[in-house]
């Protein structure tokens, strides 16, 4: 809870814009991964929450390196320490993971990689008081918050924020890069077509559930040649999600700014901690947070599938040739995205629904996966890792196609053999 005197409007910015990009060499980098928790015998069942509760307990118990949590609406979430290489990071994670899932299935509980729950609507089974004020706060805007809190998941990389540029550019060329990087990232890896059974229309339905979301929380900051302003703005112009409380429910104020809480001073005047807390409840796809979180790849299937987003992101940002070459591929793709913001863009919603079969999107992810596959070795990266990014490439990449294209053709076959039969009687 806060601790710290209030301080001034001017204090808080200037903490805004010091913390968001830790200027140096690329050096470090990290991987935050989410499953859908289902029922091993049958997915389609739901979990009771007793059954979690039990799981979350056993699974804290194991000697694991990542930091284990769970999502309100029970997806698994494995953090990893930031690691000081691709190799590092990913041997740290799948040593947990080989300790995670035998644990899970002796309990009789799988873990799925899909963006977004392919069987059932949204249950919440966490009742923490962010969660109560969080569901509160997006229930304003419709059933899209309920839908991303309990029914999404995600491989998020967190890349350096790098050298800051010389000049007037400072960070923005970085920045600029994560956004538009951004939209080929998410269409080569949709992995989110169904919903309750159902196609959506989409490849990846959880980068739609994140565009009808709140604006103020969760589009980019405005692009600009100053990152730091922006989104020192965009933080402070954005609404108040939850105010703490020591005892009892937290507060969930409609239509307060941390600018004018921190004006007002009312209910109470907010702190340091405050203003922190506050950034872990903007959910833009790209986060500066020291380093760049980039939150826009659904989570991917099999035991080892987020290996090869990490990898390749890795490798497009931290190789200064690949990152060089990425930056030319997608600097174009400014044209299609326009003057609206990620992921409300035209060059996101087509990501969104089509993926690669987009013929400009398909053209660059061909590019920067053929810039990630020459890096790799330049960045010490096992022969299993580079092998596996050439086989997705092969697979997914070369073809237009993207994992969520897998499920659709299994779900028409499906339908197919049910007409046929049908048929046949």
């Amino acid at each position: 809870m806060p601790v710290r005197p209030a301080e001034t409007e001017a204090e808080l910015e200037a903490h805004l814009r010091g913390i968001c990009f830790k200027t140096g060499p690329p050096r470090r980098i990290g991987v935050e991964i989410e499953w859908l928790v289902h029922d091993a015998r049958n997915p389609r069942c739901p979990v009771e929450p007793a059954r979690l509760r039990s799981a979350a307990t056993t699974l804290r118990a194991l000697p694991l390196t990542s930091l284990l949590t769970f999502e309100p609406g029970g997806q698994l979430e494995l953090s990893s320490l930031p690691a000081r290489s691709l190799t590092e990071c990913i041997e740290s994670v799948t040593a947990d993971l080989a300790l995670v899932r035998p644990a899970m299935l002796a309990m009789g509980l799988g873990m799925a990689g899909h963006g977004h729950n392919p069987w059932h609507s949204p249950q919440r089974v966490l009742t923490e008081p962010r969660y109560d004020a969080m569901e509160a706060y997006f229930d304003r805007w419709g059933s899209a918050g309920r839908s991303m809190m309990c029914a999404t998941a995600s491989v998020q990389v967190c890349v350096d924020a790098g050298y800051e540029e010389p000049g007037p550019l400072g960070h923005g060329r970085r920045w600029l890069l994560a956004h538009l990087l951004g939209a080929v990232l998410a269409a080569a890896f949709a992995n989110s077509p169904t919903s309750e059974g159902c196609p959506t229309g989409y490849r990846t339905t959880r980068q739609v559930v994140w565009s009808q979301l709140d604006p103020d929380r969760t589009l980019a900051p405005p692009p600009g040649p100053d990152p730091r302003t922006a989104w020192a703005a965009y933080v402070l112009d954005a609404p108040v999600m939850c105010i703490r409380a020591e005892d009892g429910p937290w507060h969930s104020p409609e239509g307060l700014t941390f600018r004018e809480w921190i004006r007002t001073g009312v209910p109470r005047p907010p702190t340091q901690e405050d203003l922190d807390y506050h950034v872990t409840t903007l959910f833009p796809p790209v986060r500066p947070r020291g380093h760049l979180e980039l939150r826009m790849i659904d989570a991917q299937s099999g035991d080892a599938g987020w290996v090869v987003p990490l990898a390749v992101t890795t490798a497009l940002f931290d190789d200064p040739e690949a990152t060089e070459r990425a930056y030319r591929i997608v600097k174009p793709l400014a044209e299609t995205a326009g003057s609206r913001p990620a992921p409300r863009n035209p060059l996101w919603r087509r990501a969104a629904r089509g993926a690669l079969t987009d013929p400009e999107l398909h053209a660059a992810a061909v590019a920067c996966f053929s810039a990630a596959q020459e890096a790799l070795p330049r960045l010490g990266a096992s022969p299993e890792v580079i092998t596996a990014v050439a086989e997705f490439t092969e697979r997914y990449v070369a073809r237009g196609r993207c994992p969520a294209d897998d499920h659709l053709d299994a779900l028409y076959a499906a339908e197919g053999d049910l007409i046929v039969g049908k048929d046949s009687q």
